[in-house]
């Protein structure tokens, strides 16, 4: 048994007040686009966007380059990161316009993405 008031209309056979659905759903929804656009101008590549897809070609800044203890495994999603391996030490640096929840790991002569999460960074 349900407590409080039931409030129903059973004996009414009139179809209830008319609303338009489509301006009710009109109303509900969001005023700005969910795609995000990002504008691109023709025939300029996109530097910071290409040189983060292949950190292979990356070349590390002159100063800002860091050593970082790994805290956990973590199992590479593509080529462009980098596995690791816990208790491991890597030098990490950022890029201008990188997201910054991750760096550019480097192991010997392996180069790839890592998260920032995963590392103990090291003076």
């Amino acid at each position: 048994r349900f407590s409080g008031t039931f409030i129903g209309n059973a004996e009414s056979t009139s179809p209830p007040a008319a609303t338009s659905p489509p301006a009710v759903a009109a109303a509900t929804l969001p005023a700005v686009p969910t795609i995000p656009v990002v504008p691109t101008i023709v025939g300029v590549p996109n530097t910071v966007a290409e040189s983060v897809l292949n950190p292979n070609e990356v070349k590390p800044p002159a100063s800002g380059t860091r050593k970082a203890r790994v805290l956990y495994d973590y199992e590479a999603a593509d080529s462009t990161e980098l596995a690791l391996l816990a208790d491991e030490m890597i030098t990490v640096y950022s890029l201008p316009g990188m997201d910054p929840d991750w760096l550019i790991g480097e192991r010997g002569n392996q180069k790839g993405k890592v998260p920032v999460t995963y590392l103990e960074l090291l003076s």
